[in-house]
């Protein structure tokens, strides 16, 4: 690793958490230039709207082992 990104990193790991996610996903998004499948524009508004209800705190996020425990519970 070049100094300069060791750099980059050690000042990107000083950020409030908040701002680290927000960077995160700004660089992930700067990867997606060619989509492996296609994507219609009504869901590429949808996750748009979901990613800032989440952004927002509009939402809250359960993991996946929960979510499954839940549909498990609801339907033996």
């Amino acid at each position: 690793m070049s100094s300069e990104l060791e750099d980059l990193v050690k000042k990107a790991l000083a950020l409030p958490a908040q701002t680290r996610a927000s960077l995160a996903e700004l660089l992930l998004e700067s990867l997606d230039h060619q989509e492996d499948f296609p994507v219609s524009d009504e869901w590429l508004d949808e996750i748009q709207r979901r990613c800032h209800a989440i952004d927002a705190g509009q939402v809250s996020l359960i993991d996946a082992d929960a979510a499954l425990g839940r549909l498990r519970q609801k339907y033996p």
